[in-house]
């Protein structure tokens, strides 16, 4: 029954949450720094994950609240649980993301994400 529940509940989803299949379950083979990112007094925390190539991913949270990060090389932000609202430096119309969705940010610019409630939990990746 619990299977045929669960069925159900993924075919009732809209199409945009099918990508959610898209975001990665887990990293193999990469180094994970144990110091937290802690931004705005704990309420944006995150993990640095190194990559054997050389690149790097943060995994991180965000509790509810608004908050402005500046980037310096052009980053992708995947949503992975969760929900946020984002408006890009320069641009004055927000949208809204939620589990599946990705957005980029312009290096040397910025980014304001906003949280209603629970949590969102990302992936940034640095794509410069």
């Amino acid at each position: 029954m619990r299977r045929l529940q669960n069925k159900l509940a993924r075919a009732a989803l809209p199409a945009s949450f099918a990508a959610m299949s898209s975001l990665p379950e887990k990293f193999p083979g990469v180094t994970v720094l144990t110091k937290a990112n802690v931004y705005f007094d704990g309420k944006v925390v995150s993990h640095s994950v190194l990559f054997g190539d050389g690149t790097k991913k943060t995994l991180g949270l965000i509790y509810p609240g608004s908050y402005h990060f500046g980037t310096g090389a052009p980053e992708r932000m995947e949503i992975v649980a969760g929900a946020c609202r984002v408006t890009l430096d320069g641009q004055t119309a927000a949208r809204d993301y939620a589990a599946g969705q990705t957005f980029d940010v312009p290096g040397k610019s910025g980014f304001t994400i906003a949280v209603a409630g629970g949590l969102c939990e990302y992936i940034c990746s640095f794509l410069g």
